[in-house]
């Protein structure tokens, strides 16, 4: 199932691509004509970048409709729709949105990551993610897909282990305390992070309670390479793909970088976490 903003940037798309080959234009000919990578014309094409009005200006001078900009313009306005109630997405289980986690990040070189009150799902174990959508299910009264959604996320996970592909992940240290599962099931997730250190595709950053910091982690987001970024809210979940915004994010995450412990100091700081589960 697609979103709403998916499938408007799909057909605005679909649209360029029709008016491209009613003027007779492959991809290379009309990148050429706008001056433009061939890979912006394919993502744009593919519904995978919104475009600009003034690249919708441009397409249409290029293939020869320039009245037809205050179209492709209109069409513009249901694309930037970008806040996505999470009723609507869950309303038939998680899987479905685990499914188009697994696409987003197949078309992902380099994902950068801030969690401040879980663990990754790129990084949980099946009880941890089974305990984590089992809650999710019961708080926004949506259908329980469990098992799939569990088996969809561990499907993701496959990417961890992609040459050429890049995870760097920063997760605030009090999200290695809150537990939503049993003691064996959460020790057993801290366990799998301290075997995610040092795998060559992924970097993690423990951002210690006591570091001094430029800006505080407000909330999570995801960066998918420098063309989106996902924000959860309690409500709502957003897709921003304008450059101000990833900027902005970027921006966010490079300032918690700077505060956060890596390599063996990430190590003792996540079992001193592990520890407490045994004393508690």
């Amino acid at each position: 199932m697609s979103t709403d903003f998916q499938n408007a940037r799909i057909a605005l798309g679909a649209r360029l691509r029709e008016l491209r080959t009613a003027a007779g234009l492959d991809g290379k000919g009309i990148a050429e004509r706008l001056g433009w990578q061939r890979s912006k014309v394919s993502r744009l094409e593919l519904g995978k970048q919104t475009p600009t009005p003034g690249d919708l200006g441009a397409w249409a001078r290029a293939v020869g409709r320039p009245e037809l900009t205050g179209e492709l313009t209109g069409r513009l306005s249901g694309v930037e729709t970008r806040y996505r109630s999470w009723r609507r997405q869950l309303a038939t289980g998680h899987r479905v949105r685990q499914e188009l986690a697994i696409a987003e990040t197949a078309d992902t070189k380099a994902i950068r990551g801030l969690e401040v009150a879980r663990i990754p799902g790129l990084f949980q174990t099946p009880d941890y993610a089974r305990a984590t959508f089992a809650a999710n299910s019961e708080f926004r009264q949506v259908a329980k897909d469990i098992d799939d959604a569990v088996r969809t996320r561990i499907r993701r996970q496959q990417a961890l282990y992609e040459p050429g592909k890049s995870f760097r992940f920063l997760v605030w240290e009090a999200a290695l305390y809150v537990r939503m599962c049993s003691r064996e099931v959460h020790a057993a997730q801290l366990d799998r992070l301290v075997g995610l250190i040092g795998l060559d595709t992924i970097e993690l950053g423990i951002v210690p309670l006591g570091a001094e910091l430029r800006r505080t982690p407000a909330h999570g987001f995801w960066i998918y390479d420098r063309r989106l970024v996902i924000v959860e809210t309690i409500d709502t979940e957003m897709w921003l793909d304008d450059e101000d915004s990833i900027r902005l994010y970027e921006r966010a995450w490079d300032w918690l970088a700077e505060s956060a412990a890596y390599g063996a100091q990430a190590h003792r700081i996540i079992a001193r976490a592990r520890a407490s589960l045994d004393t508690a």
